[in-house]
């Protein structure tokens, strides 16, 4: 059957681009039987589109970045995936790598159809090395079952972001996920020390190993891990371990205002000389959204923001004096009330609220959207201060909240409920290009850990230079020609 590229009106992005790169092909029966005799009849959805949908979007809320597949494909091991990565290049189908599906990028959605590569049945622990202190993964693990596999060996792993409980952890590495412990901790890419994957020509490659120190050759782990999947399909992942603290609090701070409790943020790490393990911001709004839905009974109502500072070590004494110079501090720089949660209900009450803020809000508007805003620490002041001002102008309610320990604000933008649809989508750009530029003035970027996909693409040339864009095209050119891998995320070709 002949696969000359031929005009194909379904293989434009949302956003109505053209296919980059040329037209690619459509998926025909023949290569869905292909599909088929590689993984097996029952894990390739096709021709059904109620059980396709789910694979349409992530959780990025608006429509608008969805897009159906033609067809999903579950495979169980490296060589098929290198047999569909393959097969999809012979034939020029658009394949589009997925996890859970709980990326806030629209970086799992097939913009341009083809297959949905899906890696829920890649999910084993293959190996837990104590004496290495390594965990080699599958990526379709999901990442708080690494902790519960590692921890009888007294290690714990670092990377901890918000969705522990549901994320693969081959999502974080592919969006270099942060999350509550990056303060302290890092990102995930500390913690990556060797990829096994798969190139978009279907070529096994493995890079780095169970080294602590590597600099044979160009760092490609690094290139690999926050590549959004568009260099390469990961099969294999080795992260490096910790040793587990020996005991942890969680303060919950009360502040008056949202600009006493962001001030206190640097200072705690430079002022009270402590390295928090989390240092969480969330203002009134966030809070009230998330004690409600929640039916929480926080005192939320005398506080304009609050902070969660966690602090961990290796004694209870060392956490001690660690949470009580955090504590004085606060309260000299006019904190309300300082509480501490030193053990697991109450520590939980107190992370609850701040994990389910962004299912708060999603049940407060389907009419939103998510950024994931970052800019030098120091700099959160100003950033929040741009954000009230934005509020103001354009009259929408812009709530913060996230990382505050490592600049990582997280923002949604909603929608005025007496507003019709229309003026919210003229709105929504001129809010958003507005806040963007004012991160770019702080020295921020665009996202911290959410990742480009293709929702912030085109605000991307705003904080990179031609220069730098041109080199990652280039990047991408060079292993992936035919652009057949995760295409129209990033950057477009």
């Amino acid at each position: 059957m002949s696969t000359t590229p031929r005009e194909q009106p379904g293989r434009r992005a949302k956003d109505g681009s053209a296919a980059p790169a040329g037209q690619y092909n459509a998926l025909t029966p023949d290569i869905v039987r292909q599909l088929q005799e590689i993984v097996g009849q029952r894990y390739v959805i096709h021709g059904d589109a109620e059980k396709l949908q789910p694979y349409s979007h992530d959780e990025v809320p608006d429509p608008e970045y969805a897009h159906m597949p033609d067809c999903v494909v579950r495979p169980e091991s490296t060589e098929q995936i290198a047999a569909i990565m393959a097969l999809a290049t012979r034939h020029r189908i658009p394949v589009t790598p997925r996890g859970a599906g709980s990326g806030l990028s629209g970086g799992a959605v097939p913009i341009y159809g083809g297959i949905v590569l899906l890696c829920d049945r890649m999910n084993r622990i293959i190996e837990v090395d104590p004496q290495n202190m390594v965990v080699v993964a599958q990526p379709g693990v999901v990442t708080n079952e690494i902790n519960d596999a590692v921890r009888e060996h007294g290690l714990f792993y670092a990377g901890y972001p918000m969705s522990v409980e549901t994320c693969y952890v081959g999502g974080n590495v592919a969006e270099n996920a942060g999350g509550g412990k990056a303060v302290k901790y890092g990102v995930t890419g500390r913690y990556v020390l060797g990829l096994e994957l798969v190139t978009p020509k279907g070529e096994i490659v493995r890079l780095g190993g169970k080294l602590v120190k590597n600099v044979t050759g160009y760092d490609l782990i690094q290139l690999m891990v926050g590549s959004e999947g568009t260099l390469g399909v990961f099969t294999e992942i080795t992260l490096k371990l910790m040793p587990l603290p020996k005991a942890s609090v969680d303060l919950l701070v009360l502040f008056g205002t949202a600009e006493e409790a962001i001030e206190s943020v640097p200072a705690i790490m430079t002022t009270a000389g402590v390295i928090p393990t989390s240092l969480e911001f969330m203002d009134r709004t966030s809070v009230q959204a998330a004690c409600e839905y929640l039916n929480e009974s926080i005192p939320y109502q005398q506080a304009g923001a609050m902070l969660i500072a966690s602090v961990d070590g290796p004694d209870e004494e060392h956490v001690r004096q660690d949470y009580e110079a955090i504590g004085e501090l606060c309260l000299q720089r006019g904190a309300m009330e300082v509480y501490v949660a030193d053990n697991f209900t109450t520590s939980e009450r107190i992370w609850s609220v701040r994990r389910n803020i962004p299912e708060a809000f999603a049940i407060v508007s389907p009419h939103q959207a998510n950024e994931d805003l970052v800019v030098p620490t120091a700099a959160i002041p100003k950033l929040l201060e741009a954000m009230l001002k934005l509020s103001e102008k354009y009259g929408v309610t812009i709530p913060s909240y996230g990382h505050a320990g490592d600049g990582n604000l997280h923002t949604r933008i909603i929608k005025n409920p007496d507003w019709p649809l229309d003026k919210w989508r003229k709105t929504l750009p001129l809010v958003l290009e507005e806040l963007y530029h004012a991160t770019a003035e702080l020295g921020g970027r665009i996202s911290g850990e959410h990742g480009v996909g293709h929702k912030r693409k085109p605000y991307l040339s705003m904080f990179l230079s031609k220069q730098a864009l041109e080199m990652m095209r280039a990047i991408k050119r060079a292993i992936d020609p035919q652009n057949i891998l995760n295409p129209g995320k990033i950057l477009d070709s």
